[in-house]
């Protein structure tokens, strides 16, 4: 199958990377669902886009964790995300590694900013925080140490 009519495939990656970085996996997807792009082209496109510097997988998780962290979100949700999003392993880890990230401080401060800083009254409220921590992405041991530090 081909592109559709009027913008060559190469045009169309080019309009998706002006709007954001993009994993190679993602822009491969893109491609091929919504433009019908396949094969030998799509592949011959997004190594094209790679050679000339304007497609990068380590680009993208630098920009990706960069983005999501500021949003609150821990390391295990962010690494989670950037697999889902076919990003190598190694530079999932390059890439959260270069944060610089207090992932603990970062559990403490929201959970302040969520429930403030009184004390669970029960057990039953401090697995709620907890939970709240583990759907961000944190791991047990900042989670541990975020809901202790309260108490």
């Amino acid at each position: 199958m081909t592109a559709k009519p009027g913008k060559s495939p190469r045009l169309v990656a080019l309009d998706a990377l002006a709007r954001r970085e993009h994993s190679r996996h993602e822009l491969r997807d893109r491609l091929r669902e919504r433009h019908g792009v396949d094969g030998e082209a799509l592949d011959a496109v997004l190594d094209a886009l790679e050679a000339d510097g304007l497609l990068s997988d380590r680009r993208f998780a630098e920009s990706f964790a960069r983005a999501r962290a500021g949003r609150g979100q821990g390391p295990v949700r962010i690494r989670h995300d950037l697999r889902g999003r076919g990003v190598a392993a190694a530079l999932v880890d390059e890439a959260l590694a270069a944060l610089d990230v207090d992932w603990y401080r970062l559990a403490a401060d929201l959970l302040a900013r969520r429930f403030g800083e009184a004390p669970p009254e029960d057990y039953a409220e401090k697995a709620r925080r907890m939970r709240f921590l583990q759907q961000r992405g944190f791991s047990h041991d900042q989670i541990r140490e975020a809901v202790d530090g309260i108490e």
